[in-house]
């Protein structure tokens, strides 16, 4: 019989927000056959977690598996409501840990972190990293799976020649620090004039506007595109020569992983996640958290030496062909026949 699966998280695509992996990941397994119930879009959180819980108990008898997208800050407590309405009604659940600040949490709240993952049937990350963080922790039935791409959906552009045309793509948060962004493309026009900078995705905390100022305030010439969709930012993306990942705490973004299947050569802060995704000076350039002088020479290095940024670009793909749905697919497969 087709397994039922309950995904729990924010879809709020709807909302203005970037998909997240219940948007996309939900869809997939509906094409393999899957039967899925997903929550919640509710935009208010209060009603989100209502709603979540609600779905949890409206299928208990019915559903095979319950995912649940597991997040470090506020997002953390729906989590852990969920989870303990799934023990009580005797429902298999599947914490899917995000975000690479979530040993924080590990260590802020031992306690709960135990009545979540102590009673899951499996505890699945993305990455190495937070495998490792959460085995030391002791957390059992650990199992990694990696974030995803289709592919297909991405067109490769070869970049004979590597120019300062950069681009940055994640949300607006201090967590991501895009201030960085700005401060890396005002220090590369004092030696490149033609320097352009595109940074694509949505506000949040009101980070927006500060980094607008801020970029005004530098006199960097910064095209702010806003939101977009996945079509229209890598459609845009063949315009730009190089991806900057500036975050002070990341787990195993997509969007870096998109940028290596567009062949966007990768400079990024070498945080969380990050350096068990990337090789650094392999398939990426890592450099310190905060670093603008050293992402600053890592750029550099990509437009002035082009046999070692096509050497780059040519092992980044060949790293993302491992994470296409039909790899990942087989993994899930396994886990829910397990």
């Amino acid at each position: 019989m087709t397994k039922k699966i309950l995904y729990i998280g924010n879809k709020l695509a709807g909302h203005g927000q970037n998909p997240t992996t219940i948007d996309t990941l939900s869809v997939l397994f509906a094409k393999e056959g899957y039967r899925i119930v997903t929550a919640s879009s509710q935009k208010n959180k209060v009603l989100r977690i209502v709603d979540m819980l609600l779905t949890v108990l409206k299928h208990a008898r019915s559903a095979d598996f319950v995912i649940i997208d597991t997040y470090s800050t506020f997002n953390f407590w729906y989590a852990f409501l969920v989870s303990q309405v799934c023990r009580i009604v005797r429902l298999k659940y599947i914490p899917y840990l995000h975000g690479g600040d979530l040993p924080k949490r590990l260590q802020q709240n031992p306690r709960l972190c135990r009545m979540i993952f102590d009673h899951a049937y499996k505890n699945v990350a993305p990455s190495a990293y937070l495998i490792e963080q959460f085995r030391q922790k002791n957390v059992p039935r650990l199992i990694q799976i990696p974030n995803l791409i289709e592919r297909e959906q991405y067109t490769f552009t070869q970049r004979n020649a590597i120019k300062p045309r950069l681009l940055w793509v994640r949300a607006f948060a201090a967590i991501y620090n895009p201030k960085m962004a700005v401060d890396v493309a005002a220090s590369l026009q004092k030696i490149y004039p033609e320097t352009t900078l595109c940074m694509v995705g949505p506000d949040k905390e009101g980070s927006l506007d500060a980094v607008k100022a801020y970029a005004g305030f530098k006199k960097v010439a910064v095209r702010f595109t806003g939101q977009l969709s996945k079509t229209e930012w890598t459609t845009l993306a063949a315009g730009y020569d190089i991806f900057m990942a500036t975050s002070h705490f990341d787990n195993m973004p997509v969007s870096v992983m998109e940028a290596m299947a567009l062949g966007l050569p990768v400079v990024a802060t070498n945080v969380g996640g990050i350096p068990f995704l990337l090789r650094n000076d392999v398939e990426a350039q890592l450099v310190a958290d905060g670093d603008v002088e050293a992402m600053v020479a890592a750029i550099r290095m990509l437009i002035e030496n082009p046999d070692n940024a096509q050497k780059q670009i040519g092992e980044a793909y060949r790293k993302v062909e491992s994470f296409d749905w039909k790899e990942i697919k087989k993994q899930w497969k396994l886990l829910f026949e397990y």
